[in-house]
């Protein structure tokens, strides 16, 4: 092999061939500008119908990290801050965005990603209960991710919980669903889109790592739940003036269920790799059920797979051994797991 089999991350590959065919047919057709196209339109309405949101809205961006800044910025008052796991992508891997905008992150102890409703109510009962709040950050809204950095899901059950306990204390919920279409073909799935729309005030379907050369499409449960956010986005560089490049992605997405469809194969490759990673005495750091893989492996290993095989550094387990991530994606083919598979049997 000349070169190593991409499995370091889910967005190495352009898009999907539907949708480059797509940008193809229509890429001579002049059309309105900022998202003021029809199939910017179209993109909305179908998603909005997917999600079972007759009264909701959706607005395009073209990538996670801008999605997670802006919604943020545009949900907080200056002196409000974001409650959220420690491993959080906001918290972890957006260099500070976040914090950068002026709101602090609140960061809960995760465990394989996750926070619960308990943790946040316990929180959110320590900081009412202290007489000095007013001189402390804020708590407005929880962030969470479906799936999570750890590739794990929130049951319908516990989005349901953490709606009740944000319900309570006044606090929004937002879920950064940049893998969302890993999460809605994963076997043990039941939080559903139009679940998600029912307990998440803002949510955002990932189109980067999903299928699409780029674009993410926020989604709010309601009408105006962030007033003027369109002009938010405009403030912080987040609207495209070619928007019909947003639109046509996500119309041709929601089109025949193309984003249900484009993370069953890559799902269904990452239980085979797993499954065959168990099977052969490899140890799993624990058993993701999206297309994310945690293996633990020996350093000197590490090395001549590497080699062969792009991969994600995790964590190290100790001074031998190292967590690394393989990721399966839209794109992945039956021939990359079979090298990959051969790749490990040789080590």
């Amino acid at each position: 092999m000349s070169e190593r089999l991409p499995f370091s991350c889910d967005y190495l590959q352009g898009c999907h061939p539907a949708i480059l065919n797509r940008l193809q047919e229509t890429n001579l057709e002049a059309c309105d500008g900022y998202g003021s196209d029809s199939y910017t339109q179209k993109a909305k309405e179908l998603i909005l119908k997917a999600c079972e949101l007759p009264d909701g809205e959706v607005q395009l961006l073209s990538g996670g990290t801008q999605a997670n800044l802006i919604v943020i910025a545009a949900a907080l008052q200056r002196y409000q801050a974001v409650i959220s796991a420690d491993t959080g992508h906001i918290n972890y891997h957006e260099a500070g965005s976040v914090e950068g905008s002026g709101h602090k992150i609140l960061a809960l102890p995760h465990r394989y990603g996750k926070i619960t409703a308990q943790q946040v109510g316990d929180y959110m009962k320590v900081f009412t209960a202290d007489a000095n709040n007013e001189h402390m950050a804020q708590p407005a809204l929880v962030y969470i991710s479906q799936p999570t950095e750890y590739g794990t899901l929130y049951s319908a059950e516990e989005l349901r919980q953490l709606h009740e306990v944000c319900q309570q204390y006044g606090l929004l919920l937002y879920a950064d669903g940049a893998r969302l279409a890993y999460s809605l073909a994963a076997a043990e799935n039941d939080a559903t889109l139009p679940i998600l729309a029912k307990y998440c005030d803002i949510f955002y379907i990932g189109g980067t790592k999903c299928g699409a050369l780029l674009g993410e499409a926020v989604v709010f449960s309601r009408k105006n739940l962030l007033p003027h956010f369109f002009t938010t986005c405009k403030q912080m560089g987040g609207i495209m003036a070619k928007g019909k490049l947003l639109g046509i992605q996500f119309a041709t997405l929601f089109e025949d269920d193309l984003y249900l469809k484009v993370g069953k194969e890559a799902v269904s490759y990452a239980d085979e790799i797993r499954l065959f990673l168990k099977t052969n005495g490899w140890q799993l750091l624990f058993d993701c059920p999206t297309n994310q893989i945690f293996v633990i492996m020996d350093d000197e290993k590490l090395e001549k797979f590497g080699k062969k095989v792009s991969y994600s550094f995790w964590e190290k387990t100790d001074d031998s051994h190292t967590v690394i991530r393989l990721a399966t994606s839209w794109a992945t083919t039956r021939q990359n797991v079979d090298d990959l598979l051969q790749v490990i049997e040789e080590l």
